[in-house]
């Protein structure tokens, strides 16, 4: 069967040499092709490699720097992929080079993030989350929290007493994030512990027992997939009153002047997929998975003192779709080239708010690349996600978004002043304070 002219729109050469496991073929075009080239589904050739079990082709496309964090048309990354067909050394190998590309992404990004941050001037801002539930019971138990943040130079620091969260689990604590742009990288990054005086410093790598224990985790647990869905988003100006309808507006943080406007068309898409687990898994593996998460599980070891890890599974069935099959699809509705999925999936629609405000010091372009700093916190990557929109003009003072499928949260920027005079004391590690590699298990 000829090849259609959808298919002709990009060069999928690296793809159809992945479906005949043409490796050798591979190894010649793999130099002068695209790696991260996606074909009409989303795939990228890498997506195709584990997903159709071809090892070596798998680690032609890694050694030639093919990205893993990418999605397809369903939102299903490589990584994603390896986990649902279960060979234990494809998901190793994928994880490992996921980590190096984020630090390489990072380090490639880091001076002009530094450039910014000195052209900055240094100040102290204020930010209030009020979390909130429409479920009248979780409503109760949600935290709120004023995060105090110092810039001096191209350093931040960051004091906030919500450590973490996890499903409706929240850790209080006393807790500063210090960031020390002119710092080696692998110094630059310190969480204290300032109720029990210990640092810790952001690992720059993990040790080989760490990805070991990661990928236990992913063999052990659900593959997820949730994004923010923004293609039919929308920004409505908020209307008050019943005969004469005007423009709403509203002074926060008793200084600034807001224009209000409802976030229309905002979907949390959900989607959860486990047809590598046996029903044996789904029983068992909850304790331990819950015991890991905390950093505290002891794992088990064999006869010879060597710790038990998850094997790979059975291999799927060989697919017996060919390449014409397979892209001559609609998009994204490609037949089944592993394990049979076994999934589910939700999207729920949210109403958000937000306040601009034309006065406010601070830009967004500033914002983000503060954000950018402090992003190994949940709540904070969640707002850069929504400042990363394309907002009204102004500044985002006040927002209501979502964090969790039940949670929002409102963020009040409530205090920004400029500040000549911030001591460079307060980026510093108290002496009297202890170093803990453990105390924080997922930085």
């Amino acid at each position: 069967m000829a090849d259609t002219d959808e298919d002709n729109l990009v060069d999928c050469s690296l793809h159809k040499c992945i479906f005949e496991d043409d490796y050798r073929k591979l190894s010649l075009l793999i130099r002068t092709h695209n790696v991260a080239q996606k074909d009409k589904h989303g795939n990228t050739a890498l997506h195709l490699s584990v997903m159709l079990g071809r090892k070596v082709c798998t680690h032609l496309l890694l050694a030639h720097g093919a990205p893993v964090k990418v999605k397809n048309l369903n939102g299903w990354s490589p990584l994603a992929e390896a986990i649902s067909y279960g060979d234990r050394q494809t998901i190793c190998s994928l994880l490992k080079k996921l980590k190096q590309q984020a630090k390489e992404q990072i380090e490639e990004r880091r001076p002009n993030l530094v450039k910014a941050l000195k052209q900055m001037g240094d100040f102290y801002m204020e930010l209030k989350w009020d979390f909130q539930s429409w479920v009248p019971l979780v409503s109760r138990i949600l935290p709120s929290d004023i995060c105090k943040i110092h810039k001096c130079g191209s350093s931040i620091r960051l004091d906030t007493t919500l450590v973490d969260f996890s499903d409706m689990r929240w850790e209080r604590g006393d807790i500063s994030f210090i960031f020390r742009g002119d710092n080696n990288p692998r110094e630059s990054l310190t969480v204290l512990d300032n109720e029990f005086q210990c640092y810790q410093r952001v690992r720059y790598e993990e040790t080989d027992t760490e990805i070991e224990d990661e990928v236990d985790i992913l063999m052990s647990s659900d593959i997820l997939a949730a994004q923010m869905s923004t293609k039919s988003i929308n920004f409505v100006r908020a209307q008050s009153g019943w005969i004469f309808r005007e423009d709403k507006k509203e002074l926060v943080a008793g200084q600034y002047n807001c224009d209000l406007y409802s976030i229309n068309g905002l979907v949390l898409e959900s989607r959860k997929r486990r047809e590598h687990l046996s029903r044996d898994d789904l029983q068992k593996n909850k304790a331990i998975m819950e015991s890991l998460k905390g950093g505290n599980h002891a794992p088990s070891l064999d006869q010879n003192g060597e710790i038990l890890r998850r094997e790979s599974l059975t291999p799927p069935a060989e697919s017996n779709i060919t390449w014409e099959d397979y892209i001559n699809a609609e998009p994204g509705e490609y037949p089944c080239l592993g394990r049979q999925l076994v999934y589910k999936e939700s999207s729920k629609t949210f109403r958000a708010t937000v306040a601009m405000s034309k006065e406010f010091p601070l830009t967004v372009e500033m914002l983000l690349n503060v954000l950018e700093v402090i992003a190994p916190f949940k709540h904070f990557t969640k707002l850069r996600e929504f400042v990363t929109l394309k907002l009204p003009n102004g500044f985002p003072v006040k927002i209501d978004i979502p964090i969790l499928p039940t949670v929002s949260a409102k963020i009040t920027f409530s205090q920004f002043e400029f500040r000549n005079n911030i001591s460079p004391e307060l980026f510093e590690i108290p002496k009297n304070y202890t170093e803990d590699s453990m105390r924080f298990p997922d930085l």
